[in-house]
């Protein structure tokens, strides 16, 4: 695609994992020119992070999920000829990526008040697991912990459950799409002022912003969210919200009027249940309605619920789902080339002017673009 809105913008990645690496990878598919900056030898720890031990070249697939289209070069943050390059690389930045604990990049001689006198219109944008104060700041930033330490597992799963945490790495995703709004906002800021900004974000942060929902309830009445002990899809909400099992499969229930649910599936027992019952009754709902739904098919139920105008869907695997021509039309999928095969993956989601955006380019080797970068960028 010709004319990316990011196109000419130049991004440093001093990053590692998911979080920081998740916002350079979206404003590579926006048109920025990524470099990640990276240990000598050992690069990115993401390199070695693999998911069901899956590998593509010399680094986990999840590091290539996360990095294609950006370029690597490595640098000693140690080294004075290293500092002295990536200092005359920053005068030429637009913005700094960074998810390192707090203090890290200031000790190395990196820290945003060291980087603006070097070049005022850098947007420097950093990620840390608590946020820069406070008695949890040095510890671990990650995903599982940050889920468990700010109440969001328990949110999912039935009321007689341990705490359930989400199946895929929402704190780092959540927080890296976050951190592309403030440098945009920023960017939007420097093309009026000049200025850089120094944008901040904590994986904390953007969970607890996540659950605005839930903790503004919990702000105003104090009461802790109730979990269905069946089929709960939100703790806030009444019957039927959640999944259930029917003959050959589940589907899940939204909001809905309860009395034309009842009448939708010809559910006899449900008639009896008003509107304000149903969080007050939720759990004797739900298994009036398990126990109905379990008798015939999912596309039985389907077509009677949609035919009503009710917000019902089936749920579907990953398989299910690929087949399905409502998947396919959107076309989600791209073909990444790697250095010894290829590797299927999604695309970015936005469309611009009604053209999806492919990036096809793979994750970099390390230091794959020294020179380069050192030719194009630091040679004149």
């Amino acid at each position: 695609m010709m004319g990316l809105p990011l196109q000419g913008l130049l991004v440093l990645e001093f990053s590692q994992y998911l979080s920081a690496p998740s916002a350079g990878l979206r404003l590579a598919d926006l048109g920025a020119r990524v470099i990640k900056i990276e240990r000598p030898r050992t690069g990115d720890a993401g390199r070695k992070l693999a998911i069901k031990n899956l590998w593509v070249d010399d680094s986990s697939l999840l590091f290539h999920t996360i990095n294609r289209n950006k370029e690597s070069i490595t640098a000693d943050l140690n080294s004075e000829e290293d500092r002295a390059l990536l200092l005359k690389l920053i005068a030429k930045t637009d913005v700094v990526l960074h998810n390192y604990r707090p203090g890290v990049m200031e000790k190395k001689g990196f820290g945003f008040e060291t980087l603006k006198t070097v070049n005022p219109r850098l947007i420097y944008a950093e990620i840390s697991g608590y946020g820069k104060k406070g008695p949890w700041k040095n510890k671990p930033g990650q995903d599982l912990l940050l889920q468990s330490i700010t109440g969001l597992t328990h949110t999912t799963g039935n009321g007689q459950q341990a705490p359930v945490p989400f199946g895929i790495a929402i704190a780092d995703i959540l927080c890296g799409a976050q951190l592309v709004q403030g440098v945009l906002a920023a960017l939007i800021r420097r093309q009026k002022t000049g200025k850089g900004a120094l944008i901040e974000l904590s994986l904390m942060e953007s969970l607890l912003d996540f659950q605005f929902e839930l903790l503004t309830t919990y702000y105003t009445n104090g009461q802790q969210p109730s979990r269905s002990d069946r089929n709960n899809g939100h703790p806030l909400l009444g019957a039927p919200y959640g999944l259930y099992a029917t003959a050959d499969g589940h589907i899940a229930l939204a909001m809905m009027d309860i009395s034309a649910l009842a009448k939708a599936i010809s559910c006899e027992p449900l008639k009896k249940f008003a509107k304000d019952l149903v969080f007050s009754s939720r759990d004797e709902i739900k298994a009036i309605l398990a126990k109905h739904l379990a008798t015939e098919t999912s596309s039985h139920w389907l077509e009677h619920l949609h035919a009503a105008g009710l917000w019902a869907m089936e749920v579907l695997d990953w398989k299910t789902m690929r087949d399905h021509a409502g998947y396919k039309s959107l076309r989600m999928e791209q073909e990444v080339k790697t250095a010894n095969g290829s590797m299927t993956t999604t695309r970015c989601p936005i469309r611009i002017n009604g053209q999806r955006l492919f990036a096809s380019a793979p994750a970099p080797a390390l230091g794959q673009h020294n020179e380069k970068v050192k030719n194009e960028l630091l040679t004149h």
